[in-house]
């Protein structure tokens, strides 16, 4: 699977709750990957704005 495929129903900017569906994992774990860096991400106030690239990224390094 290249990477245009790779979760193209999800759009480039996704939540939370977008990153807990595509990587299979719960609520902690997705924001102790954002709040340490592994997924690189932009935070505005309290929200997390995650580029659909950078979760790609991560898949592809692990």
């Amino acid at each position: 699977m290249n990477e245009p495929e790779l979760f193209e129903s999800y759009p480039d900017v996704v939540t939370i709750d977008d990153l807990q569906t595509m990587l299979h994992i719960g609520r902690s774990t997705a924001y102790g990957l954002l709040r340490d860096g592994t997924i690189k991400t932009i935070k505005v106030g309290k929200r997390y704005i995650i580029p659909k690239f950078n979760v790609i990224k991560f898949i592809k390094n692990n």
